[in-house]
Order: C-alpha cells, then sequence, then structure tokens
C-alpha cells in the first residue's frame, strides 16, 4: 500500500498548482484514473506520496507551456476520447465543423466513399465512421507514426477505416470517391502564432502551408478532381482570415455551390464546393 503525503489532497494539490482549474482537474484526474466530477465529491480526499509527485511533475510540465494533451495522452473530439501524441496534431473543437459539414453531405443509409488527406490521430475519419458506420473511408498521411496512432485509435472504437502512407494522393490507386475532407497544414511561415501557446509544441508539417499557408490548399484542391465522382464534395479547413481566398480557389477551379462556413466561435473555418466532372 502506498504511503499517504501528509497534508497533500485532491484540492489541496489543485490549490498550488498554479494552472487554471480546468487544466488542473484534467491533469490530475489523468494521474488518479478519475473522472472530474470525482475530484468535487472527494475534495480533502488524501493523496499517496506516488501519485502527489506524478501531479506535481505534470502541474510543472503545463506550467512549462507543454499542453495538456500531450501530458495526458488524451484528448476529447466529436464525443471521443483519442490517444494523442506530439507527433500528430492535437484534435481542435472547431475541427469538429469539418465532421458535420461531411455528414451533411453523406447519405444517411445508402454506400459512399469518404477519403481524408492528413488524418493525423484520425480524429476526422473516426468521427465519421462513429456515426456512418456503412462509409468506406480511406485515410492517409505522410507519417508513419501517426497512422500508428490513427490505427489504434480507430481500434479502440471500433472504426472500420483503411489507413495509407501517402503525400496527399501520391500512393493512391486511381478510383471516385464521394467526399474528399481534409484539415491541412495552413499557417504561413513566419506566422507568429507558431512560436505561442500549444503551437510550440505540435508538429510543423501538420501547421505549416508555405508562404502564405496556402499552398496544401491550392494542392489538394487542384488533385482532388481526379478522385471525386460527379457531384462530390470537397471539404477543407483553413485559418480565420483565409475563407474569401479559399472561395475564390475553389470557384477559379470550376468547383460548384462553394461556400464557406463559420466554426462555433464565429470564425471563417471551412470551405465546400461540388465537382460535376
Amino acid at each position: 500500500m502506498n504511503a499517504v503525503e501528509t497534508g497533500a489532497t485532491t484540492s489541496g494539490l489543485l490549490r498550488d498548482c498554479g494552472l487554471p482549474r480546468l487544466e488542473a482537474e484534467l491533469l490530475l484526474c489523468s494521474v488518479l484514473g478519475c473522472e472530474r466530477v470525482w475530484l468535487l465529491a472527494h475534495a480533502e480526499e488524501a493523496i499517496d506520496t506516488s501519485n502527489a509527485r506524478s501531479a506535481r511533475a505534470r502541474f510543472a510540465r503545463r506550467r512549462a507551456g507543454e499542453p495538456v494533451s500531450y501530458i495526458t495522452g488524451r484528448r476529447e473530439f466529436y464525443g471521443l476520447a483519442l490517444r494523442v501524441t506530439p507527433e500528430v496534431l492535437i484534435p481542435r473543437p472547431e475541427t469538429e465543423r469539418l465532421v458535420e459539414l461531411a455528414l451533411e453531405r453523406l447519405p444517411l443509409v445508402a454506400p459512399a466513399r469518404v477519403l481524408e488527406l492528413g488524418t493525423g490521430s484520425g480524429a476526422i475519419a473516426i468521427a465519421l465512421a462513429s456515426e456512418r458506420p456503412g462509409l468506406a473511408i480511406v485515410a492517409t498521411d505522410v507519417s508513419e507514426a501517426a497512422l500508428a496512432l490513427a490505427r489504434r485509435n480507430a481500434c479502440e472504437h471500433g472504426a472500420e477505416i483503411d489507413f495509407v502512407l501517402s503525400d496527399w494522393f501520391d500512393a493512391l490507386a486511381p478510383g471516385q470517391v464521394d467526399l474528399i475532407v481534409s484539415n491541412p497544414p495552413y499557417v504561413a511561415v513566419g506566422d507568429a502564432h507558431l512560436e505561442r501557446g500549444d503551437l510550440r509544441f505540435e508538429p510543423r508539417v501538420a501547421l505549416v502551408g508555405g508562404e502564405d499557408g496556402l499552398a496544401c490548399i491550392r494542392e489538394i484542391a487542384a488533385r482532388a478532381q481526379n478522385w471525386l465522382r460527379p457531384n462530390g464534395w470537397l471539404l477543407m479547413e483553413h485559418g480565420y482570415d483565409q475563407g474569401d481566398r479559399c472561395v475564390e480557389l475553389l470557384g477559379s477551379l470550376g468547383y460548384a455551390e462553394v461556400a464557406d462556413f463559420h466554426d462555433l466561435a464565429g470564425q471563417p473555418r471551412a470551405c465546400a464546393g461540388a465537382w460535376r466532372g
């Protein structure tokens, strides 16, 4: 039985950690293996020495700037608990908008084929598979480490997805799909945000999209036409200030029904277009 540290309680650790309450609770829960509601009901629970030491170490890592999700190894996305590592971008709530837009454009019961480009942790593909188990989904990434993590996440959620190592479309066999979805790198080289907050710790290959941030978006939009069936859809996430340029890009490439959509925070977030073939 582990020794109980004198004076170490749930509330005491949270009070003295020097972090916002929510972050501190998530980190302490990751050590204790409990839910946040347990912390409320056991505020004066004595914490053993080993767990107290582990909690303080995690608090210190967060104070140094490391993202909470990398410390805990977990992130919730579209109601799914996913594993995350520093090899992948941390799934964010605004990206859930892509899932919603995709589901609106896919049949409820009829079979359909979906291609996700740059899957990372597998968040988008797994969310789609969880909502529509009948979809045939292929998800690609240029990173073996990312694909290994995505496969593990998919397995844990019972999602049937074909994961392929590919630089965008390069390793894919020809074939038509009903929808292509991607959250590509869209931060411009030299953007000051890259040196702030969680972005400092995330993989640059998943963030930086060329001099103006649109290099990957341009490549995907131009090449997607060769994989989309007639009336198939392309959906891409973009930066808060890139919506108008993405709409103009898709229109110039011949996509129809081009529109831009805001996330829950009211920021321009995703562009959609239909390819008539």
